[in-house]
């Protein structure tokens, strides 16, 4: 009874998960139908002559063929007799032959048209019905997903961030630990998910009482729903602390315990129902989140392409080439930073790639003597340069929101800044070395290397044929649109040839990697889900911010200054505080409404002032109190090794290198992209 009990147990732990990934795969179905569809139609019109005509309904035409002219010449000249009238100066009287030779013309022409007709139902064989019914499956499906894409954020957001609560992970400075972590920080979240579904409730009754129709009631009462379920789940939370749990704790580390979306909303949830006294003012800030739904699908989609990653070995075949070369710890982590670039403008935001693939550039790091406080610096940098870089989704939002900008330009300048931040880098790693600069020769390492290489071919091809499948059969490139529907399908068909075909040994074994497909394929849709909902918990929260202080935030200082290296250097203060304290997609939310426009009006390049935004926020990710990348870094690498990492050093900077290395390498660049430009006259 006991194992039936805890297997019911385990199938309803698993049923969110499950639904998780049915709706991502759908998601991905349904973007691939578009092209899908737009496939079918020409392969049609190819196969079957009229095809756009005979794919719809085919109706009879209204005119009947068969009249009776004679009968019809008869009753026209009886009503035109009937009407006239003895004062009607113009009345000419019935022209019976020309009446017939318009009545013959329209029959002539009716009976063309029932021709033409029965000749296309000629044409409409079962196999052409077959054809366009699939054809019109795939346009329902794009249409429904399109129209339907707030109710699908609102579903994968509520059902992940449910498997987050129950799992109690959501993102905080450092996991429940003592039973006074438990009570404090289930405590608060219970505060908060009640606050926010009262204000939905609060939200729907509005709604319903107002005379004025919603534009979509269907959001406002998914909303009353998934915040209820939430506050219930943080109750259940509340009553049931792990008996295991150590007792003692201070209230200073409780604190950090407590989720960061937690901590975000209960101060706006104070402002807006307390201070303001507007109690569904919070779930109205909180639904702006969904006016970009399909960015936030992105999102998820890109998480779930780096928990698929994480069960690959592509990390470590890609970082087997550089370790038969010996080279010093700093020359290391310089290669992680460029290497890393790439996922990271493929998966679309640093946090992401740090989540996929921090686990892996960290044991790297380690496994060669890097210090551990260098190697957690680099991983928290592992995705700082490639946010710049082409298809990154933060720089399509950034054109999406600023009408001023385009990604060709963004993306052309993003190069450039990444190899700034690069030599960067490379120049403080040969300052701060404690190593000799003494690398294997290339007899010994280039046969090692080229040998380690053959391996990683596969993987070469696997990304060839899938996204050469895409181009011939759906049109479909991989760039910054279709990346996060054909990742997730590259990186499948990965583990599908790592656990089915391949011959290679792995190079050591991951506790967190399973090693038959549907084990790796399970535990990655788990993670996924946990840190999908963790995330756009944060993110959606981090909304409310946005809304907000697009109000209260005020830049209007700036047209007080003159002087385009004051208003450089204010906007650069700016977007670092941002950064310390918001999500990415948030914090250009945030700049895009309440600083953008008054600094172009200002003068500043728009290209230059993203370029700038983007590297502060960078730096703001990287610096304290947050700390976001920091905070990702510590979750993948354990809290033995960040404590660990807190004991090393013989010096101030060596005891903080994971701090201030980040912060020297991405200050430095700051400087160099936001007051370099001015030097060479961009802004005028």
């Amino acid at each position: 009874m006991q194992g039936s009990s805890e297997s019911k147990s385990n199938f309803f732990e698993r049923l969110p998960v499950i639904a998780i990934l049915c709706l991502l795969i759908f998601i991905i179905f349904a973007r691939t139908g578009e092209s899908m569809h737009g496939q079918l139609t020409q392969l049609g019109a190819y196969v079957w002559d009229d095809y756009f005509v005979l794919r719809s309904e085919i109706n009879d035409p209204s005119c009947d063929p068969n009249i009776n002219v004679q009968q019809r010449l008869d009753e026209l000249e009886a009503q035109a007799t009937g009407s006239s009238d003895d004062f009607d100066l113009f009345d000419e009287g019935f022209d019976r032959d020309a009446a017939r030779t318009s009545l013959e013309n329209q029959v002539r022409q009716c009976i063309q048209e029932h021709a033409l007709v029965d000749q296309l139902k000629a044409k409409v064989t079962p196999s052409l019905e077959l054809f366009s019914s699939v054809e019109h499956k795939f346009s329902e499906i794009s249409i429904f997903s399109t129209d339907k894409q707030q109710i699908l954020l609102l579903t994968l957001l509520f059902m992940a961030a449910a498997v987050a609560t129950l799992q109690r992970h959501h993102i905080g400075f450092r996991p429940m630990v003592s039973r006074l972590d438990f009570k404090v920080s289930l405590s608060l979240q219970l505060i908060a998910n009640t606050a926010l579904a009262a204000s939905a409730w609060k939200f729907r009754f509005n709604m319903m009482d107002s005379q004025i129709q919603s534009s979509n009631p269907e959001l406002v009462t998914g909303m009353v729903v998934g915040t209820t379920v939430l506050a219930l789940l943080s109750l259940k939370d509340l009553f049931s602390i792990p008996k295991d749990a150590p007792t003692g704790g201070t209230l200073g580390r409780a604190l950090l315990s407590v989720p960061l979306y937690t901590m975000v909303m209960l101060p706006f949830a104070f402002i807006v129902i307390i201070n303001q006294g507007n109690l569904a003012g919070l779930s109205l800030y909180f639904s702006a989140f969904f006016d970009q739904s399909g960015t936030y699908m992105d999102v998820a989609l890109y998480l779930w392409c780096g928990m698929l990653l994480k069960q690959t070995q592509v990390g470590e075949r890609i970082f087997s080439l550089f370790t038969p070369w010996r080279l010093p710890p700093e020359i290391l982590a310089f290669v992680a930073i460029a290497v890393m670039a790439l996922p990271t403008a493929y998966t679309g935001a640093s946090s992401i790639i740090i989540l996929a693939m921090g686990a892996v550039v960290y044991r790297e790091l380690r496994k060669v003597g890097t210090r551990r406080q260098l190697a957690l610096a680099a991983t928290a940098m592992s995705g700082s340069s490639g946010i710049v870089l082409k298809p990154c989704l933060i720089v399509i939002i950034v054109s999406i929101l600023n009408k001023e900008v385009v990604t060709d330009d963004l993306f052309y300048w993003g190069v450039r800044v990444f190899l700034l931040t690069a030599l960067v880098f490379f120049i403080y790693a040969m300052i701060v070395r404690k190593d000799p600069l003494r690398i294997a020769s290339i007899n010994e390492a280039l046969p090692v290397s080229l040998s380690r290489a053959r391996p990683i071919l596969p993987y070469v091809v696997i990304f060839l044929l899938v996204t050469l499948a895409y181009f011939w059969v759906l049109d479909a490139r991989l760039d910054q649109f279709s990346a996060p529907v054909i990742l997730p399908v590259i990186i499948f068909w990965i583990i599908v040839f790592e656990r089915s075909l391949s011959k290679d040994e792995p190079l050591y074994d991951e506790p967190e990697r399973i090693n038959t497909l549907p084990g790796a394929l399970t535990k990655s849709m788990n993670d996924a889900s946990i840190h999908i909902g963790g995330m756009l918990m944060l993110m959606s929260t981090f909304m409310i911010m946005t809304s907000l202080g697009g109000k209260t935030v005020a830049a209007t200082f700036l047209y007080d200054i003159d002087n385009p290296y004051l208003i450089m250097g204010a906007l650069m203060l700016m977007f670092v505080l941002i950064g310390m304290f918001m999500e990415s997609m948030a914090a250009v939310g945030l700049v895009s409404l309440a600083i953008a426009p008054i600094a172009y009006q200002q003068g500043i390049d728009p290209v230059h002032f993203w370029m700038t935004c983007l590297v502060a926020l960078e730096l703001g990710y990287l610096s304290p109190p947050v700390a976001l990348s920091h905070i990702f870094t510590r979750q993948v690498v354990g809290e033995e090794e960040a404590l660990a990492a807190s004991q090393e050093g013989d010096n101030f900077y060596y005891r903080h290198e994971r701090l201030l290395l980040p912060l020297m390498v991405m200050g430095t660049t700051l400087i160099l992209v936001g007051f370099g430009p001015l030097l060479y006259g961009i802004n005028g």
